[in-house]
């Protein structure tokens, strides 16, 4: 993890520790602070569990069971690019399971996972709606429809360049 990673999540939790004040020290506030941490920052960290866990007295174990109880809640933040691979009926049939395969071994990460620069991150869903177009797979907001394993590949490649490309202007701008 680098040191802007680091940074950010520091003062993630100073933020974090501020906002738990503003509720009673009760458990039924137990879900909405789960509720509001993943509103504001996308994701539950081991820090901020143990964060609500001490604010209400309660066990860690207590507030991770109640967490992954509920599917609304991830606990690895989001890539800046979100893939979610459709393994819904269409899809599943026509090779999505090859397509996830394939963005799992070109990111070098599982699905529901983050790469380490927390670039990428992959996500298996069961339904987009699009079965005309399967294999479907969401980039960011973007829906790819017939996506061959071959595509993957370039679908990284492509955010890969910008990021390149974006750096290299930076540079050359003097920022």
């Amino acid at each position: 993890m680098d040191d802007d990673i680091r940074a950010l999540e520091a003062a993630m939790l100073v933020e974090i520790e501020g906002r738990l004040q503003g509720f009673k020290k009760e458990r039924k506030n137990l879900i909405p602070m789960l509720q509001m941490i993943q509103e504001r920052y996308t994701y539950l960290s081991p820090d901020a569990l143990q964060m609500v866990a001490d604010t209400l007295g309660l066990a860690l174990c207590e507030v991770y069971g109640v967490a992954t109880f509920y599917n609304q809640f991830r606990f690895h933040p989001p890539g800046k690019h979100h893939m979610k691979v459709c393994l819904g009926t269409a899809c599943h049939v026509r090779g999505g399971d090859i397509i996830l395969e394939n963005f799992e071994r070109k990111l070098g990460i599982a699905h529901g996972e983050t790469t380490p620069d927390r670039e990428f991150s992959i996500e298996r869903v069961a339904c987009v709606g699009c079965c005309a177009l399967a294999p479907v797979v969401i980039v960011d907001e973007t829906a790819h429809g017939h996506v061959a394993p071959s595509k993957v590949e370039g679908l990284i490649l492509g955010f890969q360049i910008e990021k390149e490309k974006q750096a290299r202007e930076k540079q050359e701008n003097g920022s």
